[in-house]
């Protein structure tokens, strides 16, 4: 045989099998070669099975893994991670109707469904009605309250400060114990119209097939009347996180922090769009307000918070935490407002303690030291009853005088220093924005890092 001839012989084996060892070829009685001794396996190549899934290397136990699955890995990665950064999940909370409409909507619309046509037997079309009206009320009533558990999202999933709002605003476990009676109740309503449409449908006569229906409608409603409530908790709540101000990560923030009753909420009215509430009494911010600031065809956020009280934080209420809260979450840069005029009911050395505990704390956010009321400020420093006039911390006589070094004296009432305040915020802002910019550049380049070595 010459050996083209033989090249022939060979390239006639099946694509799907190749010799892995020596092997024998002698030729058979019908003049067929025949190849003894061989293993025969699948290819490694052929023009029919050829491999199309490339390998990223080796892992860290030693085996390859495709690049699909490495792919769907990270993306499934990168899903979570922007889920959990992602903010304004409160604007997305779908309309949840009153338990009351859902209610009567279900029994109107389930008592409109007909038998089956072309059912003669009356026991029989009667029998199907009843079980068809108590399937239409359980769809009726459950798919808006599998809507609601599927459209409100899992508190593990939001953002670190839209979590804190939820447990300061609601209250510790209160939105995963509404939301896990709003699907008890679903549960139950499955349960039950499935178990009286069920029985319904196996009625002798059309009396009690009547009667069954009636039963099942009535057992249907009271079940829904019972867990009602926790439907219109939900409502309540998703009024409440709806109305929750809206923070846009990528816009620089300025955070008015201070004592209660220093004058926040009154520059945050002359800095920004915010018209918060302005009264003589500590806590008059109950909640996170939000200003806009538009200042060369930029636009900037600025936020009141509630005052902060000398104590540790085991012992604050949950208005000071909200303001901890988006210290803490938020890239914000701080405007720290001091009254050292005795008007706020804050002692200077209060204050003073308050003031070195959030510098010290949040010592990595761009920051300006304001003194308002500077109109009230007297040659000689206002002292409360609980305080030491024989002190002899020379930063707290310091400060208790003119504030923080470096800080700006205004006054809102007299206009005093408010453009200069006016363009030191500008730059401050600006300074954000430079820093938010850089942190996105870095996480760019950090997320092609990641696809490039595919970890």
């Amino acid at each position: 045989m010459s050996r083209a001839s033989s090249l022939f012989q060979l390239w006639q084996i099946p694509p799907s099998r190749i010799l892995t060892r020596s092997y024998n070829v002698s030729k058979g009685s019908k003049g067929a070669y025949m190849i003894h001794g061989a293993n025969i396996y699948p290819p490694f190549c052929s023009c029919k099975n050829m491999q199309t899934t490339s390998y990223e290397g080796v892992n860290t136990t030693g085996s390859y893994v495709p690049t699909i699955l490495v792919e769907n890995e990270r993306k499934q990665k990168d899903k979570s991670s922007e889920q959990l950064e992602r903010i304004g999940a409160f604007q997305k909370l779908p309309m949840v109707m009153p338990s009351v409409d859902i209610l009567y909507s279900a029994l109107k619309k389930a008592r409109r469904v007909f038998p089956t046509t072309g059912i003669a037997n009356i026991a029989k079309r009667e029998r199907n009605r009843g079980a068809k009206q108590l399937d239409a009320l359980m769809k009726e009533l459950a798919v808006p309250l599998r809507t609601y558990l599927e459209n409100f999202p899992k508190k593990s999933n939001l953002h670190p400060y839209e979590r804190s709002l939820i447990e300061l605003t609601l209250g510790d476990g209160n939105y995963e114990e509404v939301l896990g009676k709003v699907d008890s109740l679903r549960k139950k309503v499955v349960s039950v119209g499935k178990e009286h449409a069920s029985l319904c449908a196996k009625s002798l006569s059309k009396r009690e097939a009547e009667e069954r229906l009636s039963e099942g409608m009535k057992r249907v409603e009271e079940i829904f009347n019972h867990g009602g409530k926790a439907v219109d908790d939900l409502l309540n709540i998703a009024k409440t996180l709806r109305a929750m101000p809206v923070v846009d990560l990528e816009t620089p923030t300025l955070c008015l922090v201070g004592a209660p009753n220093v004058g926040k909420s009154s520059l945050v009215r002359v800095l920004s769009t915010g018209k918060p509430e302005i009264c003589n009494y500590p806590f008059t911010t109950r909640g996170i307000l939000m200003g806009h600031i538009v200042s060369n065809y930029q636009n900037f956020q600025v936020t009141d918070t509630p005052g902060l009280l000398k104590r540790c934080d085991e012992d604050r209420n949950n208005l000071e935490k909200l303001t901890l809260a988006v210290l803490s979450h938020l890239p914000t840069a701080i405007l720290y407002v001091h009254d050292l005029s005795g008007d706020c009911g804050t002692s200077s050395s209060d204050q003073f303690i308050i003031y070195k505990e959030i510098k010290e704390r949040f010592s990595d956010h761009l920051w300006l030291d304001v003194v308002s009321k500077c109109d009230l400020l007297q040659d000689s420093p206002v002292l409360f009853i609980t305080e030491d006039a024989d002190d002899n911390d020379v930063e707290l006589l310091k400060y208790r005088k003119s504030g923080p070094d470096g800080a700006l004296h205004v006054s809102v009432k007299n206009e005093v220093g408010l453009s200069e305040l006016k363009g030191r915020v500008q730059e401050l802002l600006s300074s954000q924005m430079a820093r938010i910019q850089a942190q996105k550049s870095d996480q760019a380049v950090g997320k092609v890092s990641l696809l490039e070595t595919g970890f």
